[in-house]
């Protein structure tokens, strides 16, 4: 696959970097990041010399801010449920043989908070900012962007993180538990490069089987995710989801209440 929306570079001999490159978005996906993203994840995934893999988003500003709303009118523009692969998004993060860390350095918003709350490791940057986005907007996340993320800060906070739509500064995001660490912005890559190195020494069957361990306490919410992306296949087809999409197009506050039945 020729990549146009994703970076992918190997450091040090066994650490692969897969880099959403569209800082004009706020590195947000549409469907051929997602296509690039399990392609470069799988490619990482599955090749013996890699030790670990880092999921980090271009520029200063952003590490991901979820789905491309220009790309959404009730459909998304590529395949799956809900026009992106975010199934198989996920699933990849999860499944492939290797720790995924996330390098954060700006906003990890919508999706990108949820990616942050699927890889096995988040690493922040002091500027970094977590939170959800999708009820602001006419979405939500109704697998692992719930389901996992209450196991992962509590069933309290992640109410709060979905009913309120606050944003979350990197400190916070420690002290809830959603991320590992914090480090000047400046100190970043050199961070996440020595986690990456530390785990690149250990016994790759070992991490393996840690992390297959890990996810089978989870495994069933792969069910919900799949059957909940129906469900919201459904909402994105109705006016009250779309008055989102047009109001944040529009660069104005939605209202919701109108077109609730």
């Amino acid at each position: 696959m020729t990549y146009e929306d994703i970076l992918y570079e190997v450091k040090n001999g066994h650490t692969a970097w897969i880099t959403i490159n569209r800082p004009d978005k706020m590195n947000a996906f549409r469907g051929r990041t997602c296509e690039e993203l399990i392609h470069a994840l799988l490619k990482a995934g599955y090749d013996k010399a890699i030790g670990c893999i880092v999921l980090a988003g271009a520029g200063d500003r952003a590490f991901c801010t979820g789905g491309d709303q220009s790309a959404h009118e009730g459909q998304y523009d590529g395949r799956g449920t809900i026009g992106l692969p975010i199934e198989e998004l996920h699933a990849a993060i999860r499944d492939v043989p290797k720790p995924v860390i996330a390098r954060v350095q700006g906003f990890a918003i919508g999706g990108g908070n949820v990616m942050c709350t699927l890889c096995d490791i988040t690493i922040a940057g002091d500027k970094a900012q977590f939170g959800q986005v999708g009820p602001k907007v006419g979405s939500v996340d109704p697998g692992y962007g719930t389901a996992l993320l209450a196991r992962v800060v509590g069933e309290k906070k992640a109410r709060e993180m979905w009913y309120l739509c606050r944003r979350y500064k990197a400190q916070e995001a420690l002290a809830m538990g959603l991320v590992n660490a914090v480090v000047p912005n400046d100190e970043l890559d050199a961070e996440v490069q020595r986690w990456a190195d530390e785990i690149a020494e250990k016994s790759p069957t070992a991490i393996a089987i840690a992390k297959r361990s890990f996810n089978m306490d989870t495994a069933h919410q792969a069910g919900i995710a799949g059957m909940g992306l129906y469900a919201l296949k459904l909402y994105y087809d109705t006016d009250e989801s779309k008055e989102g999409v047009r109001a944040f197009n529009e660069k104005r506050k939605p209202d919701f209440r109108k077109h609730a039945k």
